[in-house]
């Protein structure tokens, strides 16, 4: 493969949250690896969030400093910038405003990680934008809504990638109308998760997620809403821990009293996110201390059998901790059986521990076997550039 100029569209510096900022480094190095020049650009007019402040502002001082840290961590120094588009003229850091545009000129390609990036004109000077999609069924159901921004925004890009592997097939219910959608799936850097590190005899099943996200990107289609929070699915299982004979533990902030208190007393403990949230090598520390991961997916990607599949439980697999989700179809294309469990009852859930805690060791190396297979970022990546026509 002839080496590119590739940029990174996301946006860790404006949401400098632990899972974030590991999701687009995955990006970062596995193009590197490929031996690609690789830059990492966020390029829009949304306010950063300063963790340390608990606020969002129109200062990007705090994100400016954490992109610098991690430049010099991973190997894109002076190859970033972060250019506010808030106020009357843009500013930067990192890359000045002249160079990024001589960069959005000459680049081979950017990939628009989440769909991130709103288009400005600048960006639009990019000869092929590359359409990463993270959270499938709301665009598509948007476009059989007829709702025409959505599609024009999407058509700008000249290919549409999403991790929604059953999107576009007869298993997924949304129609197409003629948009091409190809599957991808999240880019994970093994080498930077696996531990030979055994876990210690007191770990416990884990996972981190943001509690209560509905009303951001819940959407009706058909007579049905469709929820983006999660919490509503854990509430589904709060009697898993306790069934399974297993303590389970969520790095998350639960705000109802009553809410808390069912979940502990049903053997959860809730520990404090905050921490997690803006240290990405405590984050990975978190995780490789883990005797595996319980967690669900929300409700939109299992009704609308999308496929999906989350990269933070990609990293638990790295790590060789074996993962216990709910099921979105993703089992059609890998996992099930070792290493990866799916469920979709409460019986489903006691087995999957069950059959963990039978033999732990080989569940774990096939939690290896499957990242290793599935998910590394040089087979990742280089199947969606080759299928994106570079």
């Amino acid at each position: 493969m002839k080496k590119k100029r590739l940029i990174v569209l996301g946006f860790m510096g404006g949401c400098p949250v632990a899972g974030v900022i590991w999701q687009h480094l995955h990006y970062i190095i596995g193009l590197q690896r490929l031996g690609h020049e690789v830059w990492y650009v966020e390029d829009g007019s949304r306010y950063p969030y300063d963790p340390e402040a608990f606020t969002i502002t129109e200062d990007f001082s705090y994100a400016s400093r954490m992109l610098e840290r991690l430049s010099r961590e991973y190997g894109f120094e002076n190859r970033w910038c972060f250019c506010a588009r808030y106020g009357d003229e843009p500013r930067t850091a990192g890359l000045g405003l002249s160079s990024l545009r001589d960069l959005y000129r000459t680049c081979d390609a950017a990939l628009n990680v989440c769909g991130s990036h709103e288009l400005n004109d600048d960006l639009r000077a990019i000869r092929r934008l590359i359409y990463v999609e993270s959270d499938p069924g709301v665009e598509q159901i948007k476009i059989d809504l007829g709702e025409k921004a959505t599609r024009d925004y999407l058509e700008e890009h000249h290919v549409l990638f999403t991790f929604g592997e059953a999107v576009g097939t007869d298993r997924f219910p949304v129609p197409r109308h003629g948009l091409e959608w190809l599957p991808t799936r999240q880019p994970i850097v093994t080498d930077l998760w696996y531990s030979e590190k055994a876990p210690s005899p007191d770990a416990v099943y884990t996972s981190i997620c943001n509690w209560s996200t509905s009303g951001k990107k819940d959407i009706e289609w058909r007579g049905s809403n469709y929820l983006w929070s999660k919490s509503l699915e854990f509430l589904k299982f709060v009697e898993a821990p306790r069934r399974c004979g297993e303590t389970f533990e969520l790095a998350t902030d639960i705000k109802d009293a009553g809410e808390k208190s069912l979940f502990e007393s049903n053997q959860w403990r809730l520990v404090d996110p905050h921490a997690l949230s803006i240290d990405w090598d405590g984050y990975r520390d978190y995780i490789r201390a883990s005797k595996g991961e319980f967690t669900v997916a929300k409700d939109q990607y299992t009704r609308l059998h999308t496929g999906w599949f989350s990269d933070r439980s990609a990293c638990y697999l790295a790590s060789g901790r074996p993962v216990i989700t709910q099921e979105t179809g993703f089992t059609e294309y890998y996992g099930g059986r070792e290493g990866l469990l799916s469920f979709r009852s409460m019986d489903d859930v006691v087995a999957a521990a069950a059959a963990i805690r039978s033999d732990y060791a080989r569940h774990s190396r096939a939690a290896i076997e499957i990242a290793r297979d599935y998910f590394e970022a040089t087979k990742v990546l280089g199947s969606l550039l080759d299928r994106a026509g570079l």
